[in-house]
């Protein structure tokens, strides 16, 4: 059997679209409900293959990765009709008598490209939002998480509409072919460079972008922490899915004199969490890929090991790792990690902690920890970033009423409940002046 070129199938996409059989909310409602039977009744297959591309066990797929995608649709599917109302808008004395109103209209064809850190949830979440908001949508899957990428292009085609979504595999050719097409929208989870690629060729049919990007999320620890309680949050939310998360904690900066006791109760809270042994718990996942692997055992000898550092190349395994005594300077600190080592830094106040942010790239999230409202004012006031989460690192994701987006160069657009319909609408003005 051939393979449709990537033309072909982006026009059978927009013949679908062209039909108007996406824009009911009949229709929108129906696509979400497959995709819930799809989710509900193919988790272990799912399941399966997110162990077998990033060694994750039952309770964190599920968890992060199934479970998730169902609680942004079944909150999407709660409050879609009253997102979809017309909005009335107030009409100028000199224009009356006339009504106005504000619709959302589906855009048309979206590509979602989505990456391999949570191969599912972000490629389903966004089409979540794409289909709520009535368009066609051609999903591309991640090349890095094989097994779950055979999964969906095996499986969405059994539930949802399939001349109104499409799924195609493949690497860098079949990316490359697709973005030579054009697209209404284009929504891409990954890193900047490619995301710069994705950017540049959206250019040339004046397509819109979602970026969803990432960096290095920065963790601020006031000395009026509590410091037991922050590294069990800590350990939580940087070590999930082997701190292959977008928004895991990057490095953390201990502000005065906590980072000496920050680094036994890190040390504590790892064993606790994970056991002597991490490799042995279940539920710890394994580096997607050896290349990955080797770029992040380099970064082992860039400061003191507090804990961890023990790695085994042949199953991808490397233990939760804290790094004390790393200069700002260091390799570890120059991009993103992208695995589970935390590297702890000394600054003397908090001035010093922000001015260490504010000279960096915009990042996707801030964390901090403490308990002073004019600490948590501070950053508010004087530092930028996607997200600003105090307490709990990675914990805004799963609020679907906030927008989850970058700034700078941790990305531009946002999704998530309502803003994924406006990310996918285009939002239109009407305006009515009767003739008479």
């Amino acid at each position: 059997m051939t393979t449709p070129s990537a033309a072909t199938v982006v026009a059978g996409l927009r013949a679908t679209f062209a039909t108007g059989r996406t824009r009911p909310v009949d229709w929108r409602l129906g696509q979400l409900a497959a995709l819930r039977a799809l989710l509900t009744e193919q988790s272990e297959a799912f399941q399966q293959a997110l162990h077998a591309d990033l060694g994750k066990g039952p309770a964190e797929a599920y968890r992060t990765e199934i479970g998730f995608t169902l609680h942004e649709l079944d909150h999407t599917v709660r409050n879609l009709t009253h997102w979809l109302e017309p909005k009335a808008a107030a009409v100028p004395a000199v224009f009356q008598p006339a009504e106005a109103k504000v619709i959302r209209e589906p855009l048309g064809v979206v590509l979602v490209i989505a990456p391999w850190n949570y191969p599912l949830q972000l490629a389903l979440a966004p089409l979540v939002g794409a289909l709520a908001a009535g368009n066609t949508v051609l999903l591309k899957p991640s090349e890095l998480a094989p097994a779950t990428s055979a999964a969906i292009a095996r499986l969405l085609p059994r539930y949802l509409d399939p001349e109104a979504v499409a799924v195609v595999e493949g690497a860098v050719p079949e990316t490359t072919a697709l973005l030579e097409q054009r697209f209404d929208h284009i929504f891409y989870t990954g890193n900047g460079a490619v995301g710069r690629i994705v950017m540049a060729a959206a250019a040339k049919h004046l397509t819109p972008v979602t970026l969803e990007l990432g960096g290095k999320s920065p963790v601020i620890i006031d000395t009026d922490a509590d410091l037991a309680v922050t590294a069990r949050r800590l350990v939580r939310g940087k070590f999930l899915n082997a701190g292959q998360t977008c928004v895991a904690p990057d490095y953390v900066l201990a502000v005065g004199g906590t980072a000496a006791a920050l680094e036994s109760e890190l040390a504590t809270a790892v064993r606790e969490t994970y056991g002597d042994d991490p490799s042995a718990d279940p539920e710890y996942g394994r580096i997607v890929n050896s290349r990955h692997f080797d770029r992040l055992t380099a970064l082992l000898g860039d400061g003191r090991t507090v804990t961890g550092g023990t790695h085994h190349r042949d199953t991808r395994y490397l233990a939760p790792t804290v790094l004390a005594d790393v200069s700002p300077e260091a390799p570890v600190m120059q991009a993103e990690i992208f695995g589970p080592v935390l590297p702890v830094l000394a600054v003397p106040d908090l001035d010093a902690a922000i001015a260490f942010v504010n000279g960096r790239d915009k990042p996707l999230a801030l964390y901090a920890f403490t308990e002073s409202e004019r600490t948590k004012q501070r950053l508010s006031d004087e530092t930028s970033s996607g997200a600003l989460v105090f307490g709990l690192p990675v914990s805004h994701l799963a609020v679907p009423e906030l927008p989850f987006g970058g700034v700078g160069e941790s990305g531009m657009g946002r999704y998530h409940g309502e803003y994924s319909i406006d990310t996918f609408s285009h939002t239109k003005a009407v305006l009515d002046k009767p003739l008479h």
